[in-house]
């Protein structure tokens, strides 16, 4: 059974920061690599569909499916989890979330839907997509 984490995007004000960030190490020939001091107990199920629900601005809107979970060590030698990401990022309905400290798991029953994508293959404005579905039309 899959299972997602939820974290927060420290420094990040949009999913374009975000974007901006990933792209930079991406075009530096870098892999996108989240380290975090614990591994998640629930490995297995994380690698088998998971992704990190990005929180930004107190709202979890963006997911980033997870690629694989390697040994890293941190800034000060400690060894820690690096948690390699796809460079997809895919907008989530927004869900106000409560700040906290490193990451938490996310059922995938609790995970919020993706947003309805343009014909360009973009997320459609959250502002377009709330009204329509207030409308029942998505």
């Amino acid at each position: 059974m899959t299972v997602h984490l939820k974290k927060l995007s420290v420094g990040s004000i949009s999913i374009d920061s975000l974007k901006g960030w990933q792209k930079r190490r991406t075009d530096a020939g870098l892999p996108i690599i989240h380290p975090t001091r614990n591994w998640p107990r629930r490995a297995d199920e994380l690698l088998d569909g998971g992704a990190i629900y990005w929180i930004i601005k107190g709202q979890m809107i963006v997911r980033q499916p997870v690629i694989d979970l390697i040994d890293i060590k941190r800034d000060d030698g400690r060894p820690a989890c690096g948690i390699v990401l796809a460079p997809e990022l895919v907008a989530v309905w927004p869900r106000k979330m409560r700040i906290f400290q490193g990451w938490r798991y996310l059922e995938t029953d609790d995970a919020p839907d993706d947003m309805p994508q343009t014909d360009n293959n973009e997320a459609m404005p959250a502002e377009l997509a709330s009204e329509l579905r207030e409308l029942g039309l998505l």
